[in-house]
């Protein structure tokens, strides 16, 4: 029998009823930036495209990277809000998995939109198209976009324009999407939690225009910590307390915003790893069983591992590094 003429094996019932492929274009990478774009591209079950949708953001500051995005402070002056853009974005994205290239980054700067807009995103779960490359074992030099875009080829034509990108990224998870199905792979979905709390930096609330809150500088690197001043006193014992010192590395969703939850580590004492090796003294994460490079140390290594809940209680009485008082 020819291979055409072979059965083909039937889609996989757990996959999910439709996808939801964005991308935003913002003004930098931190925790206080905003969307300046975002696109969607609605998929069905098996990846078909069933429509799209783009809305330049106004981001009530300076756009940042203009040499990115593109989207200078004058284009964006007649943008809506991202209050007014939010029910439609939440109409693209409800019942649906959110699909995207780096897909913490981008649902980590909608759930703070959102949560900024006192609501909640109606995403369940991301799937982020760089991990399944990797779990397809693609051949590819980089999971930069344009590397996944080139296998399939597929064209670029707006490289960092939202809308362009969405597009490019719908067309190469299709495929993508079609040799999972055809392996039977599980498809590397993730908890989203919508974040519970939120606060705006000072640098954002310190510098006010007529009610409008702008940041000047247009660019910044990421934010770095101070060292921590304590000794790393070793790893969390079972069910012992949390000491000044231990070094706590971060991975996945959690429900109060990353960067929150990490001053509030740093603030305990604690030195807070970008990081895992053999001297973190424990891994803070709500998926313990996912394919990230930090959890996988961490089983590699035995770090101890526990889930933000958990963690968040265990701050509350952190105990003083040896020799420290008061």
């Amino acid at each position: 029998m020819h291979a055409s003429q072979l059965p083909q094996a039937p889609w996989p019932a757990a996959y999910p009823d439709g996808y939801a492929v964005v991308d935003v274009e913002t003004t930098g990478l931190g925790r206080d930036d905003r969307i300046v774009s975002a696109a969607v591209y609605r998929l069905d079950a098996q990846g078909e495209v069933q429509d799209h949708w783009y809305s330049p953001v106004n981001p009530q500051r300076d756009p940042g990277p203009v040499w990115i995005h593109g989207l200078t402070s004058e284009m964006l002056a007649d943008a809506p809000l991202f209050p007014e853009i939010a029910g439609q974005l939440a109409e693209r994205l409800a019942g649906r998995v959110l699909v995207a290239h780096n897909a913490v980054f981008d649902w980590s700067m909608l759930s703070r939109e959102y949560a900024r807009a006192r609501t909640a995103a109606p995403v369940e779960q991301r799937l982020c198209t760089i991990v399944l490359s990797k779990e397809l074992a693609l051949p590819l030099p980089n999971h930069r976009l344009e590397s996944l875009a080139a296998h399939y080829g597929v064209v670029q034509q707006r490289a960092h324009h939202a809308l362009d990108d969405a597009r490019v990224l719908a067309e190469a998870f299709r495929p993508s999407l079609h040799l999972a199905a055809a392996a039977g792979l599980r498809l590397p979905l993730h908890a989203c939690r919508p974040l519970t709390e939120w606060v705006d930096g000072p640098s954002t609330r310190s510098a006010e225009r007529n009610g409008v809150s702008y940041r000047p500088t247009s660019w910044r690197p990421a934010r770095k910590r101070p060292a921590c001043p304590y000794p790393n006193p070793g790893r969390l014992a079972p069910d012992g307390p949390l000491v000044q010192g231990m070094r706590v590395a971060f991975s996945g969703d959690t429900g109060i915003d990353r960067e929150l939850l990490e001053d509030r580590a740093t603030d305990a004492g604690l030195h807070v790893a970008t990081s895992l090796s053999r001297l973190t003294s424990l891994l803070v994460t709500n998926d313990p069983d996912s394919p990230s490079t930090k959890a996988t140390k961490a089983r590699q290594f035995g770090t101890p591992v526990m889930d933000e809940h958990r963690f968040a209680e265990l701050l509350k009485a952190v105990s003083p590094a040896q020799g420290v008082h008061g």
